[in-house]
């Protein structure tokens, strides 16, 4: 993922939805209610759907009853950056994935504390990785706070010949 070059238009209509296309390259939105995390309740991370960047973490999520998926605060700031949004006649803040450049939603400041942020995000932005897959699907490096929480037990590695030595 260090290396990330976004795919071209074309590349990108192969590999995603129609909605998941329009949502993360034409900042579309899709229907509250009607989208695969608004009421996910499994732990895990939400990564963006184009590059695999980790964006949010099931531990930040909450129920905000607006249909799409809310989060208090992305898992890492550097990766998730405000716009000003002025389109269809309101003052919003956009948030995009640095990464893939993708639109991801906007945030609001009606939140829960600490933050008092609400990250409002299109499902079709995210791809989500149960914590069970985590590790295997090489996001390991994010298990800690899912181990501390008490929602995932560290697999004992296996014992190779060279560590029996």
């Amino acid at each position: 993922m260090q290396d990330f070059q976004k795919p071209s238009a074309d590349e990108l209509k192969k590999k995603l939805t129609p909605m998941q296309f329009e949502v993360t390259q034409h900042a579309d939105t899709e229907p509250a209610f009607r989208n695969d995390f608004w009421n996910n309740h499994k732990p895990g991370l939400y990564v963006d759907i184009v590059s695999g960047k980790p964006l949010f973490s099931s531990l930040d999520k909450f129920d905000s009853g607006c249909g799409w998926p809310s989060f208090s605060k992305p898992l890492m700031d550097k990766e998730v950056v405000e716009r000003s949004d002025v389109s269809h006649g309101m003052m919003r803040t956009e948030v995009r994935s640095q990464t893939a450049d993708s639109h991801l939603g906007h945030v609001f400041n009606d939140g829960p504390a600490p933050t008092g942020l609400r990250y409002c995000i299109n499902s079709a932005s995210l791809r989500f990785v149960p914590v069970e897959e985590m590790e295997k699907a090489g996001y390991g490096a994010y298990l800690a706070p899912f181990v501390k929480a008490g929602l995932y037990k560290p697999q004992p590695k296996a014992e190779t010949a060279e560590s029996k030595k």
